[in-house]
């Protein structure tokens, strides 16, 4: 009986698993069947209506949302794509963010918004940098960039190389090169636009510019899309070092221009020592040789007088060392120059940029107040007598002492005052 009951429970075990693999067989049967409809069915789908099958790529958004009140009929669908996305939906979205940033911040007089904008008619504020290679034109030309609504045409004349621009052959299109984008105009600038696809630099620091390039750059090099997005904007900053001050006089003398010139003049000793650590510079005359620099400091200080008289309210001269020693309050004396307010942004910058060294040799981060002074160090005795043997006019000029020979610079203080009065 016990050998019975045991083949019988074997039985009706084998019976119940055949049973279990007859289901499963049915099963995989019935899925197969449903997959191979589902596929006949979009194969029959897709000869139909081919295009069905193939989806858009995923679009990325440049321009921040508005908020609510700020929204229009422009606003570019999560789903768009680069190619659907026009010229006009991107200067729309622009718009609304320059209002959305300058929100709060207190023009000038009883301006409003649109008459500083080339968009509406209006005239913006414009502001020109002029100086020479390493004398802390990045920094300061960062300082003002920081400023909400600026656009910055960073270092124009790039494409001319290693070279001080100080008349012919070079002076008039690399005059006609600045006032064209002081007035939004890149529609000639062939030469401009194809040194920048190359040189991508010459855009990256225009932040506001590039961070619609950097998504769009079928735009980023077009000459109607730039006029456009260029003509949003209140504020203009440029920095040049390859032109002097004397051409200048010619911005200044175009009334339709209204434009604010700053000299940045740095001491020879502290330029020259800088110089040192960029490969471009050596062995070009106009870059390593302390008699081109200091002839042209003194061209500058001419130059400098002549325009103090002439527009006194549009032009004013500026040491790196004044600035470096007390940056905010030197910002604050900038910025009433130009006609404006310090804004927050601004003294975020300076608070972060100002105190500590970060970065390689172009970076902005440094510790400001011995940041004019490296060359004190870096530079030896037979160095420093060479610049200042070639230099004597140009450092009693603008306000700096020589060494005259003392071996120990450690407490040196290089700067006496000047005046172009």
């Amino acid at each position: 009986m016990a050998f019975f009951g045991y083949a019988h429970s074997s039985l009706s075990k084998e019976v119940k698993q055949s049973n279990s693999i007859e289901m499963v067989r049915k099963k995989e049967f019935y899925g197969i069947a449903a997959v191979a409809l589902i596929c006949f069915l979009l194969i029959a789908l897709s000869q139909k209506n081919p295009s069905h099958l193939h989806s858009r790529p995923v679009s990325f958004q440049a321009i921040e949302i508005m908020d609510n009140d700020d929204a229009d009929s422009s606003l570019i669908d999560a789903d768009d794509t680069l190619s659907h996305i026009s010229i006009k939906e991107i200067i729309n979205h622009q718009r609304n963010r320059l209002k959305r940033d300058l929100y709060g911040y207190k023009l000038p007089g009883n301006l409003n918004l649109s008459d500083l904008t080339l968009d509406t008619g209006g005239q913006p504020i414009r502001t020109v940098i002029i100086t020479t290679w390493r004398s802390g034109s990045t920094f300061l030309g960062d300082i003002i960039n920081a400023l909400p609504g600026n656009y910055y045409h960073y270092e124009p004349l790039l494409d001319y190389g290693i070279v001080q621009i100080r008349g012919p052959p070079y002076a008039d299109s690399a005059l006609a090169v600045l006032k064209s984008l002081l007035n939004c105009d890149y529609t000639d600038l062939t030469r401009y636009l194809e040194f920048g696809m190359s040189h991508i630099y010459l855009f990256t620091h225009n932040k506001r510019l590039w961070s619609q390039c950097d998504a769009y750059p079928d735009y980023c090099w077009d000459p109607d899309f730039l006029n456009e997005f260029c003509k949003l904007f209140p504020f203009q900053s440029m920095k040049t070092v390859r032109m002097r001050l004397k051409l200048a006089e010619e911005l200044l003398q175009d009334n339709t221009l209204n434009v604010k010139v700053i000299l940045l003049v740095r001491d020879p000793r502290g330029t020259l020592q800088s110089r040192r650590h960029r490969d471009w510079c050596p062995g070009v005359p106009d870059c390593d040789q302390p008699q081109h620099l200091c002839s042209d400091m003194v061209a500058d200080y001419s130059a400098a007088i002549r325009l103090n008289k002439l527009y006194p309210s549009r032009f004013r001269a500026l040491r790196y060392e004044d600035l470096s020693l007390d940056p905010y309050q030197t910002t604050e004396d900038i910025f009433a120059f130009m006609g404006l307010n310090v804004p927050l942004q601004v003294k975020d910058f300076l608070a972060s940029h100002t105190t500590i060294n970060v970065g390689g040799v172009s970076s902005t981060y440094r510790d400001s107040k011995n940041a004019p002074f490296h060359w004190k160090n870096d530079l030896n005795a037979t160095e420093i007598q060479w610049i200042e043997d070639n230099c004597r006019e140009a450092l009693k000029l603008w306000g700096y002492r020589r060494t005259d020979g003392a071996s120990d610079l450690k407490d040196f203080y290089p700067l006496t005052r000047y005046d172009i009065n």
